[in-house]
């Protein structure tokens, strides 16, 4: 089977989120299952730069009129040889800042072309007129920037094409722009309508993906489920209610090549699973690298994610003092809403000695925090899978989340009976604000003083498996279903 896997970030060349970690690690598990898979995204400075084996594969023109040539480019991804393919277009792709805004966190202004064209190319690559020989019996989009290349293949009528999967990695992103834009990439204007990709007065990529692909799927069951109703279909829940015969949850899965403590280099003392003693000198490295205070029997309590009310980072602000005043001990790492860095740095200037805060994005730190934290917050509103939660079950770091979404999936409160069994992973709260949030901590951190019972949860969480293998074959299980649904020869 032939698969195209487009995307906007994969990890390690451009990384903003989970995004990128599954697009690496699901194309890597479908073609270590024997099948030819492609990576196609575009030629960010530093994707061209992390690729080896670079070629140029074809040349493009200016489909869209931005300007300046477009060239698709192969490479190889480095560490696992993958084929990935670049779309090169200096005027849209070769600029300071992230994939998606400014170095002051200000939306590119043309996005919408920038994405446009990625999704236009993803379209040619998939149909019977594709610049290439090689085709894709499948083409598997994700999130909002590829939402319109099952569009395109609409409007283009094509015959033989690709089967079209979209996956939603988070809806509340929903690439809406200007109708004028429409004109501007050349799209059919019948198709700007409710039935088609316009959404409240503007054009949706995501709503193009959603009503054009023929197979949709989101990362989790539970978030499945959640899109269809009003608190968490962000608009969207009448048209997934429509296609619910369509819709698919697949929790995701997490790369233990990645994240292996045993071989982590990003680790000052990498460590064998499960090893309290490596755990332990890990904490200690952690708290030095940060300047926190060494406290004997003081949890310590770690954040990686965007700092973002989704994320409930407001919610952790109005917790964080009863938390201080438990002895425990917090570090931040993520970026986002100005308003909340500046109040996490403000707490960390006023309790030097507990919190710690680091703006920004580090792969390095991300991993040496799972490493060296006891406690993982994750108080999302919502949060469709969360891949955090599967990198502390393998580092021995316990949750503390959310039910919602991937988390409700895979998080095991503990309790008496859980306790028991030994299936206890985790502390959960149902209902999102600050006081079910904060008996969720006073318990973890109460329970955290029993060593033995502490162990008998860490150790369920070190018997967690979520790798790509499985989660994979139930992809693959939903191509194969599309490509006899489309009569398509996949030899």
């Amino acid at each position: 089977m032939r698969v195209l896997f487009t995307s906007s970030e994969v990890f390690p060349l451009v990384k903003t989120g989970g995004l990128a970690d599954v697009s690496s690690a699901l194309p890597l598990a479908l073609a270590e299952a024997g099948h030819d898979v492609r990576i196609l995204m575009p030629g960010y400075p530093a994707a061209l730069a992390g690729v080896t084996d670079r070629r140029e594969l074809t040349r493009l023109g200016d489909p869209l009129g931005v300007g300046g040539e477009a060239v698709l480019i192969e490479g190889h991804m480095p560490g696992s040889g993958l084929k990935v393919w670049l779309l090169d277009c200096p005027v849209l792709f070769d600029r300071d800042g992230g994939p998606y805004s400014d170095s002051k966190g200000q939306d590119w202004p043309d996005n919408g072309l920038r994405f446009g064209l990625l999704s236009w190319v993803a379209a040619q690559l998939a149909t019977e007129g594709s610049p290439v020989a090689w085709r894709p019996h499948i083409l598997h989009c994700n999130d909002w920037q590829t939402g319109l290349a099952p569009a395109w293949m609409k409007a283009w009528g094509s015959t033989t094409r690709a089967g079209t999967v979209f996956t939603i990695h988070n809806i509340a992103y929903q690439g809406r722009f200007a109708p004028d834009l429409v004109t501007r990439l050349g799209l059919p204007p019948e198709m700007y309508g409710i039935d088609g990709f316009e959404y409240y007065d503007n054009l949706s990529f995501l709503k193009a993906g959603l009503f054009y692909s023929d197979r949709l799927t989101t990362v989790s069951p539970r978030y499945a489920r959640e899109i269809q109703t009003p608190a968490f279909g962000y608009g969207m829940e009448g048209l997934l209610a429509t296609r619910a015969a369509d819709l698919t949850g697949i929790l995701n899965g997490a790369d233990y090549q990645v994240w292996d403590s045993g071989t982590d280099s990003h680790l000052a003392h990498p460590f064998p699973r499960g090893d309290a003693v490596g755990k332990a000198a890990n904490k200690a490295a952690l708290l030095a690298e940060l300047g926190l205070e060494s406290r004997p029997g003081a949890p310590l309590l770690v954040v990686v994610t965007r700092l973002t009310e989704q994320k409930g980072m407001d919610l952790l602000l109005a917790v964080l003092p009863a938390i201080l005043g438990l002895g425990a001990q917090v570090a931040v790492l993520g970026t986002g809403d100005r308003e909340l860095e500046d109040a996490f740095k403000a707490a960390a200037a006023a309790h030097p000695d507990q919190v710690a805060v680091r703006i920004g994005y580090s792969e390095q730190l991300a991993h040496r925090l799972m490493a060296g934290g006891d406690m993982l917050l994750i108080p999302s509103r919502f949060e469709p899978c969360g891949l955090t939660q599967f990198y502390a079950f393998r580092y021995g770091t316990v949750p503390i989340g959310h039910v919602t979404g991937g988390l409700a999936d895979t998080l095991i409160d503990t309790g008496y009976d859980s306790l028991m069994t030994g299936t206890a992973n985790a502390f959960v709260f149902e209902h999102s604000n600050a006081g079910a949030f904060q008996w969720a901590v006073e318990r973890a951190v109460a329970l955290y003083a029993d060593s033995d019972r502490w162990r008998r949860i860490v150790e369920a969480g070190l018997s967690q498996d979520f790798s790509w293998g499985r989660s994979a074959e139930r992809y693959l299980a939903l191509y194969a279903e599309l490509i006899a649904a489309r009569k398509v020869d996949p030899a």
